[in-house]
């Protein structure tokens, strides 16, 4: 895991992981290098309907759409 975002930041490419679940595999991600995730950890699956009025009603700030990572 930590070989291919190493590779992707080397390429100039931005990262994301996908279905993450547990701390433990966010904890994985962030010792690896991987600052941007998503999945079961940051919020179950919605209807678009649903989270454009969380949206709108400012319930749901778009940068916690993805969750950003921080070390520790």
């Amino acid at each position: 895991m930590a070989a291919i975002v190493k590779l992707a930041h080397a390429l100039g490419l931005a990262v994301i992981a996908e279905g993450v679940e547990t701390e433990v595999q966010r904890l994985c991600l962030v010792v690896a290098g991987c600052r941007d995730m998503q999945g079961f950890l940051t919020g179950r699956p919605m209807p678009a309907d649903a989270i454009a009025t969380l949206l709108a009603h400012g319930a749901l700030a778009p940068s916690l759409v993805t969750y950003r990572g921080r070390a520790g």
